[in-house]
């Protein structure tokens, strides 16, 4: 169990496999204010899934261990994967973003709404830079690199067959690069590229980054992100990944 900012700096280290790390990050306790709202989410509970019981805490990543492609996201939804407890499961984003992953051949259905729902993904893993689901969607930087050591394991473990990361939105290209220097040794640019919808970088021995408006209902509801352009996207990736 991690209680503190120094617990998981020494605890995300000794992971030493993806199920070993999941298991690790689903049991900290380390951000007081994301403890708080998690676990108040979870008590009050949203109508609609007022019979559900909630997962209420941290939410580790999903995917195979040899995944080419990885999808960073910024954080779980109060009422997706912090009910669920598992990565954009259960809201709107996660409809999106799914079907988008299954037209392009990554997912073997287009719908994750539950644990049991029979969901599997080829070639790809998905996790956040945050793992708890912060109020107004908004974590602080203290949060952010409190979690960040969770993330840069993760980074480690999927190193040797990850080619492209995918970066959802402004805030997980931000933490990108702090994760680009400890999991990869290599350093970032200076200055940091910008973020922007089909935003491309690559250096060295790391990964292609690719950026991607966020799945989020705001950008999805108003066609500033459509079904085409996350399909380019997803396209893309595979492209550089060398899986078409």
């Amino acid at each position: 169990m991690s209680r503190t900012p120094e617990e998981v700096a020494t605890h995300a280290p000794r992971a030493t496999d993806l199920a070993d790390l999941d298991g690790a990050i689903s049991d900290c306790f380390a951000c007081p204010r994301l403890v708080a709202w998690r676990e108040e989410v979870a008590a009050t509970r949203r109508a609609a899934f007022r019979d559900q019981r909630y997962w209420g805490r941290p939410v580790p990543g999903f995917g195979p261990a040899d995944a080419r492609i990885a999808i960073l996201g910024l954080a779980p939804a109060a009422h997706g994967g912090n009910r669920t407890g598992r990565i954009f499961t259960g809201d709107r984003s996660g409809d999106v973003l799914f079907a988008a992953l299954h037209r392009a051949g990554l997912a073997n259905q287009p719908t994750s709404v539950a644990l049991d729902d029979g969901l599997a993904l080829r070639h790809t893993r998905i996790f956040a830079a945050v793992r708890c689901a912060p109020p107004d969607n908004k974590p602080t930087p203290a949060e952010r690199d409190t979690c960040a050591p969770w993330l840069h394991r993760e980074l480690e473990l999927v190193r040797p067959s990850v080619r492209v990361v995918v970066a959802l939105g402004a805030f997980a290209w931000a933490a990108w690069w702090p994760a680009l220097a400890r999991a990869y040794g290599v350093r970032p640019p200076s200055p940091r590229p910008r973020f922007g919808h089909g935003a491309h970088w690559s250096g060295g021995a790391a990964p292609t980054v690719l950026g991607c408006y966020h799945v989020s209902q705001q950008n999805t509801f108003t066609g500033r992100l459509t079904p085409v352009m996350l399909d380019e996207v997803f396209a893309r990736a595979k492209r550089l990944a060398e899986l078409d």
